[in-house]
């Protein structure tokens, strides 16, 4: 297995894990245009978010992850927030998440961003120890949000 910096070629791959992964998380259906929209302008444009795979070695894609920046006007720098988490369920458990994890934060170092964040389901308990084995915490920030 290794870990290599998604493609507009990867658009069917990754679509097709966020829909699996909201699945999972929250019970929900996505609706694929917009998915496509979603990821597909992302992979056109780094600007919106970085997407990367896990793929084994038929490059056969395993898992996904993409990052998007906050800029922190109190530090003058960017903050890296997790995003789409996603391991197929058969390679689970077996470091592969330690994998992804090392390979955007050693992009996330070579960009001097300040910090790795992301939030998880307070309920997924299964990726919140997950995170937790590859070295992320709590934070002291509760994360909120208004539906506009």
């Amino acid at each position: 297995m290794h870990v290599r910096e998604a493609s507009l070629g990867d658009l069917d791959v990754i679509v097709e894990f966020v829909a699996e992964e909201a699945r999972e998380v929250e019970g929900r259906t996505q609706d694929r245009k917009t998915l496509e929209q979603g990821v597909g302008a992302a992979l056109k444009d780094k600007s919106i978010a970085r997407y990367w795979l896990l793929v084994d070695e038929l490059e056969i894609a395993c898992g996904c992850t993409s990052v998007i920046k906050e800029w922190s006007d109190w530090n003058a720098g960017f903050y890296w927030w997790i995003q789409s988490m996603y391991i197929a369920p058969e390679h689970r458990g077996k470091g592969y998440l330690d994998m992804l994890v090392d390979c955007f934060a050693k992009a996330a170092q070579e960009a001097d961003c300040l910090e790795l964040r992301l939030y998880v389901h307070n309920n997924n308990r299964a990726a919140i120890r997950a995170y937790e084995k590859v070295g992320f915490s709590n934070s002291q920030y509760l994360i909120m949000s208004k539906p506009v």
